[in-house]
């Protein structure tokens, strides 16, 4: 999904536009057991209510694309029948109206999900009729020619608020307030079917993480049969041992700058596209090229990519990695050069100012000043200023 198709689902989860018509909840204390569950009519609700639900749903299409939404397709076995994909369609088609279904959706989350605390699955059912665009993407309400019918879920864990101390009217005084257990923002959900081009895709779905490093692959696998996508650290660690591979315990800080340099040039090169810039392997390949790496050193470049490919994917078969996001590649926003003692934070788009030298026999970084220096926010000199000697 692009981030315009995000968007346009996002916008649903506001009360002027909202096309919600069924929520169900089901909270889940820490033995893992069901501990109370309900099914509302959406517009039946408090208007208080509806909103922080809808605020909720907000979260699960809110985030980095690649980091905290990632895109899922489903493999072919789980659009058989029995398989995720057709459960997850007959509990949409059923628009929540069958408990049966809904208890089992309960009941493959709670097995799959890994936490040690309280949380809350909430699930609704909603139905859009898609509106007409011109070709200068002004939307035509009456054109709608189009229905975008979806759930969306999101798990929201459960959290005893913080003790305080609050005014009792009863008692005409201060004193400690009970404290009461919070439904806290998504930490996960997912949008089903996908939203692509302005049209429902089954095939394919959104999820979201809160935290990028925190995926839960159990349950991806689990609910969705789908493969859990590298995380956007994973990725990060993926290129960085493609380069360690590549170049050897022998890489230069300058060839190490220009891959990065040269990185940043593709993003900036590809930045119109609605969609995430991949690099894959023929891809990288070309950077690491541009850079200037040596043709004997790229010898062995393919050969270096699968057998890291193995590596993170703890398989001796060799298989292809999925493609990295570029944005997800570190040293794109910031270089960061560190020895045990020091940190140089580096604006990439000046990494001509750093370069190496040999000075009275020691290998140095040298940085080039050509603006003012600051210490702790105090502007300073670089060189020592000549005193002035009185006459």
């Amino acid at each position: 999904m692009t981030s315009e198709d995000i968007k346009e689902v996002k916008k649903q989860f506001s009360l002027d536009h909202c096309t919600i018509d069924h929520i169900c909840g089901c909270y889940v204390n820490n033995e893992k057991e069901k501990q109370a569950v309900s099914k509302d009519a959406f517009m039946s609700l408090p208007d208080e209510e509806q909103h922080k639900y809808l605020e909720f749903f907000k979260k699960t299409l809110t985030g980095t694309q690649g980091k905290s939404l990632l895109d899922l397709e489903f493999p072919l076995a789980e659009e058989a029948e029995g398989g995720k994909q057709t459960f997850l369609l007959k509990l949409r088609d059923s628009r929540l109206d069958d408990d049966t279904l809904i208890d089992s959706f309960y009941d493959l989350v709670i097995e799959n999900y890994d936490t040690v605390e309280k949380y809350y699955i909430i699930l609704i059912h909603a139905v859009y009729d898609v509106p007409g665009m011109t070709t200068d993407r002004i939307m035509e309400d009456d054109a709608s020619d189009t229905v975008y019918d979806y759930i969306c879920c999101a798990i929201c864990p459960v959290k005893l608020e913080k003790g305080t101390l609050s005014y009792d009217p009863d008692e005409n005084r201060i004193s400690e307030k009970v404290r009461d257990w919070i439904v806290s923002d998504p930490s996960h959900g997912f949008l089903f079917p996908a939203f692509i081009e302005r049209s429902c895709d089954i095939h394919a779905m959104l999820y979201y993480t809160k935290k990028s490093e925190e995926l839960q692959e159990s349950f991806i696998s689990g609910v969705f049969g789908a493969e859990p996508p590298m995380s956007a650290g994973g990725q990060a660690d993926f290129f960085n041992t493609i380069i360690e591979e590549t170049l050897g315990e022998d890489r230069a800080l300058e060839d190490v700058i220009a891959i990065h340099d040269n990185v940043r040039i593709q993003i900036r090169d590809h930045s119109d596209e609605p969609e995430p810039y991949l690099m894959d392997k023929k891809e990288l390949k070309k950077v690491f090229e541009r850079s200037g790496i040596a043709d004997e050193t790229m010898e062995d470049f393919d050969w270096r990519f699968d057998r890291a490919a193995r590596d993170i994917s703890d398989s001796d078969e060799a298989e292809e990695a999925p493609p990295i996001q570029a944005t997800n590649i570190p040293g794109i926003k910031r270089l960061d050069i560190r020895t045990p003692d020091i940190v140089i934070k580096v604006n990439p788009e000046r990494s001509d100012l750093i370069e190496t030298r040999v000075i009275d026999g020691k290998e140095c970084l040298v940085i080039a000043v050509d603006d003012r220096v600051e210490i702790n926010g105090m502007e300073v000199h670089t060189i020592r200023p000549r005193r002035r000697t009185e006459s």
